[in-house]
């Protein structure tokens, strides 16, 4: 079931963003073959990203196991790796070994620096791509450093999902073109699109390059999170003008006091009291005061209290996968809804099955595991 039911990809073992597409790919009903370096037979039913995946271990140092990925490789779709430039080629798994086998095969590579380039050699993580896009700059308090907005911003947003994109788009062209092709994904370029609407504000002026000033970035009092008395926080974005004015009639302010809502000069003011308004109560009672209306609210859950509110689960925006809390598949398909993912499998548990689906009998996967190919 599912929109990508049918879908083959063969996806090399990895941290973050890759696995992370790999993960998008299964919730959709595609069928990925997760390939890793060695096997660990306990549940792991934390590991969220696997979730959906077969999994199967090999030594990749053996020009047998390596064989193994090549005939993988002729009958998928796609495959996914995210290991530094010219790492697969030196296993001898690089575009041109793999696309020999299968013309058609969409070749995923996922960076941060990229392919090419002086720094495409260079370690690095998600903080130190968003801070060559210009992303993290953008994010913090004025006067403050920039904040680390955790790694969703690097890895997940400009990195998997652009991934994930990337190689789908690819896929669509080889149905036309019958011809596959490498698709390269670089985190910094990937974040910096994700800029895109900040680099149109700045060029029309509207827009400060000097973080924490600016009407999206918490310099306004009206698009900011404010402490509750409770020590908790609720949002608020009430940026249009008829959310704005209920925002001040249901806090009780002064509508005179509160009239110039886009003088920049004034929202420090405006901040402070309607700051110290948002302390006069708690969490819960200015959810019942605002939640619903068109304020533009909502309480702050903590990760464990999101799945519990009320239209989180009347969504089903979250789901419990071998007792693992964690959020649902999306996006939701009318006609083609993907079936709820199935536990991550332990590592290396399907790789007979695997092995026998492409085309090795029961003494060539038992020679296999003698030679020490199978881990």
């Amino acid at each position: 079931m599912g929109p990508l039911s049918g879908l083959k990809v063969v996806e090399l073992e990895g941290l973050g963003p890759a696995p992370f597409c790999g993960m998008l790919l299964a919730d959709l009903g595609a069928e990925v073959v997760s390939i890793a370096r060695k096997s660990v037979p306990r549940p792991r039913p934390a590991a969220i990203s696997e979730r959906g995946k077969r999994t199967i271990a090999l030594n990749l140092k053996s020009p047998e196991a390596v064989e193994v990925v090549l005939r993988l490789c002729a009958g998928a779709d796609v495959l996914i790796e995210g290991f530094r430039p010219g790492v697969m080629e030196r296993l001898g798994l690089g575009p041109d070994a793999c696309m020999a086998r299968n013309p058609r095969l969409v070749y995923g590579r996922m960076t941060g620096w990229g392919q090419d380039g002086p720094l495409a050699q260079v370690a690095g993580h998600d903080i130190n791509y968003i801070s060559l896009s210009g992303a993290l700059h953008a994010i913090g308090r004025a006067g403050e450093r920039p904040v680390p907005p955790l790694n969703l911003v690097g890895d997940f947003g400009g990195g998997g999902m652009f991934l994930a994109f990337g190689v789908m788009a690819a896929v669509f062209e080889s149905q036309r073109s019958g011809r596959g092709q490498v698709v390269d994904v670089s985190m910094v370029e990937g974040s910096a699109a994700l800029m895109h609407m900040m680099h149109s504000l700045l060029a029309q002026g509207r827009w400060n390059d000097e973080r924490g000033t600016n009407m999206l970035d918490g310099a306004t009092h009206f698009y900011d999170t404010y402490e509750t008395s409770d020590g908790k926080y609720v949002s608020i974005g009430s940026i249009e003008p008829q959310f704005y004015q209920l925002l001040i009639e249901l806090c009780g302010l002064d509508p005179r006091e509160f009239a110039p809502q886009f003088d920049p000069a004034r929202w420090p003011a405006m901040k402070r009291k309607l700051a110290e308004v948002i302390r006069t109560r708690t969490r819960d009672e200015w959810c019942r005061i605002m939640e619903g209306t068109d304020v533009c609210f909502a309480p702050i859950l903590s990760m464990s209290e999101a799945p519990q509110h009320p239209h989180n689960r009347a969504r089903g925006s979250f789901i419990e996968v071998a007792g693992v809390m964690q959020a649902a598949p999306t996006p939701r398909f009318d006609r083609t809804p993907p079936d709820l993912p199935t536990a991550p499998h332990p590592v290396g548990s399907d790789t007979a099955a695997v092995l026998r689906e492409a085309g090795y009998s029961e003494p060539e996967i038992a020679a296999l595991g003698e030679h020490g190919v199978l881990t």
